[in-house]
């Protein structure tokens, strides 16, 4: 059983298609992989353990550093929660909270 990728809502959405064509393109790659092997088999460069139980897809591109947070829920479900483009180096606590908000939320 392929493991599915969803959002939590539409915010997250508008995050994603916000995003530049390079690091959409890079996003959909990533999400196709995740689906078809599952999380256990996907490390770096696509994917990284943050805190909690929360993970980043690493989408980079032409026109910078993108990252969406994710989270595993049962049933195999993948939720994406927060999509932003990076400007520092360290992924800000803010997004990291966004992140964590909206998955109680759900």
């Amino acid at each position: 059983m392929n493991w599915s990728i969803e959002f939590c809502g539409k915010p997250v959405e508008d995050e994603l298609s916000a995003l530049p064509t390079d690091m959409l393109t890079r996003f959909l790659r990533i999400s196709d992989l995740l689906r078809e092997v599952g999380p256990p088999k996907v490390g770096m460069p696509y994917v990284r353990p943050l805190e909690s139980k929360l993970w980043e897809m690493r989408l980079k591109g032409r026109s910078g550093i993108g990252r969406a947070i994710y989270s595993a829920l049962p049933g195999r479900r993948l939720v994406i929660l927060h999509v932003f483009i990076k400007k520092t180096q360290k992924t800000p606590r803010s997004a990291i909270h966004l992140a964590l908000t909206r998955l109680k939320e759900m």
